[in-house]
């Protein structure tokens, strides 16, 4: 039997899990095995950049801690499973689906993406989404687009009211 304070240590990692995951939009699990030390440096400075970050938890614990909050996340956590998140919806998963394609050694394997679970196939559809700041950028374009038409409509009206 494990001691007191070993227990009460792994119920610490364990509500670490649980307030991460409700505190997060996004969360991600992912092999990282072959990733070399300095690689991994690299790819948590990238997911700092867009509010992101990872850790690793035994499988054991991150398994208690979904239960407890009611996700279902078991088929992901065969193997050495990394935990990543985020508070945007796209971000770490475009982060690391970028990432995976010059280390082939990183595999997403299943994810959570508000609230609802996604398995390898849709993460690789929202990876293929444009970001936040993207779309944003196309609905500014849009607008300004339809404002730029109106006001060469009004200006042809007011021209053609002015020869009346």
């Amino acid at each position: 039997m494990a001691s007191e304070k070993i227990l009460s240590q792994k119920q610490g990692v364990i509500d670490e899990i649980k307030e991460r995951a409700q505190n997060a939009t996004t969360m991600v699990l992912f092999d990282y095995r072959g990733i070399t030390d300095s690689e991994s440096k690299e790819l948590r400075s990238k997911l700092k950049e867009s509010n992101s970050d990872y850790k690793v938890y035994k499988n054991t614990l991150m398994t208690r801690a979904f239960n407890d909050l009611g996700i279902d996340l078991s088929e992901g956590l065969t193997g050495p499973s990394a935990l990543a998140y985020g508070d945007d919806q796209i971000a770490p998963i475009k982060v690391l689906s970028e990432f995976a394609k010059d280390h082939p050694a990183l595999v997403l394997k299943v994810g959570i993406v508000d609230g609802e679970k996604a398995d390898q196939a849709r993460l690789a559809e929202y990876a293929t989404l444009p970001s936040r700041d993207q779309l944003l950028t196309m609905l500014a374009g849009g607008m300004i687009g339809l404002v730029r038409d109106l006001s060469i409509c009004l200006d042809l009206y007011s021209q053609q009211k002015e020869e009346n």
